[in-house]
């Protein structure tokens, strides 16, 4: 089996160097379906085996399957690892997990807290159900008015005023390396520059072959602050590798529309629309990494194809000279995921 040789991307803020291509845990958790545990215990071997170091996971994800499931299969290897505070795991499944998105949850539920004291508690919480030592990135997770809508105003207060200073203290004792956001939304990434110094953003969606329109704020504003982006979320949920899902719901008529002429000038150059997904975002320096959620070995065979897919320059071009592409969006000279 041929291993992994992928370039390394350093944060613009210098406290981290990651992988091209990452590990994404929340399909690991049972995201929308619950998963077959040998089978996905097979796929997070099989990923250390072909050579992945970066892995992404969160407590929420499965109220705490996906950790579990991370730590067991990365202790006592060279890895690197971002978890996410922001809610708490308390006993007790919640009668609607599957409505939250995980119909085979540990038996927890989640209670959102961003102060100082929950944000220490999240951290040793998940250390402990990792199974690990170390957590290189802490994230904040899905703060935002996208999950909290008018509740934001108070959550985010509480990230100012106490969880952001846990944070830094966690980074500045040497603790972590680096620290972060992770949402699906532009506009609270661009309100957390204002409170503090953040070295990545984990964008879930937003800066995506179907999606620009951060390049007109978001990411000026990471680049002058010295804050690099992880991009989950390649496919749009799914919508750029042939599903229907988009932003984890039915897609709009007007996505749906723009997906079908992405997916026609992709069948015109003899190129896999997935494909050009996941190597689109990596044309843009500030992007560290590319980080797919796996379920299973299938998934991640499939994944490393397209990472290592060739793709013509006229196809970039082509979606350009259509209106496609954003027209300061920089596009892959060759497949980044290949060293030099």
């Amino acid at each position: 089996m041929t291993k992994l040789s992928l370039p390394e991307r350093t944060l613009a803020s210098g406290a981290l160097s990651l992988p091209v291509l990452g590990f994404g845990g929340a399909p690991l958790g049972g995201l929308l379906q619950a998963n077959d545990n040998t089978a996905a215990r097979e796929m997070m071997a099989r990923t250390r085996d072909v050579g992945y170091r970066y892995y992404d996971t969160a407590p929420f994800y499965g109220f705490g399957r996906s950790e579990r499931m991370v730590g067991d299969a990365i202790r006592d290897t060279d890895y690197i690892l971002s978890t996410k505070v922001g809610r708490l795991m308390k006993p007790g499944l919640p009668a609607d997990a599957g409505a939250l998105g995980w119909p085979d949850a540990l038996p927890f539920h989640q209670v959102f807290d961003y102060g100082y004291d929950a944000i220490m508690r999240s951290f040793e919480d998940s250390l402990q159900r990792l199974g690990l030592d170390r957590i290189d990135m802490l994230l904040v997770h899905d703060i935002g008015e996208m999950t909290h809508g008018e509740d934001n105003a108070r959550h985010f207060k509480d990230l100012e005023q106490g969880g952001y200073r846990a944070l830094d203290e966690l980074r500045k004792n040497g603790q972590i390396k680096a620290i972060g956001i992770g949402v699906n939304e532009t506009k609270v990434c661009r309100d957390c520059l204002k409170i503090g110094d953040w070295d990545a953003f984990l964008l879930a969606g937003r800066y995506t072959l179907l999606e620009q329109g951060s390049l007109d704020d978001l990411l000026p504003e990471c680049e002058e602050a010295k804050t690099s982006i992880i991009l989950g979320g390649p496919y749009n949920s799914g919508i750029l590798a042939g599903g229907d899902t988009w932003n984890y719901g039915a897609a709009p008529e007007d996505v749906v529309a723009r997906v079908k002429r992405l997916k026609a000038t992709a069948q015109d150059h003899g190129v896999p629309l997935a494909a050009a997904a996941l190597q689109f975002p990596l044309a843009h320096p500030l992007v560290a990494s590319v980080i797919p959620g796996l379920r299973n070995t299938t998934e991640l065979d499939q994944t490393l194809e397209w990472a290592f897919t060739d793709i013509p320059e006229a196809f970039w071009s082509d979606l350009r000279a259509q209106g496609l592409l954003h027209e300061q969006a920089p596009t892959p000279t060759s497949t980044p995921y290949k060293k030099g």
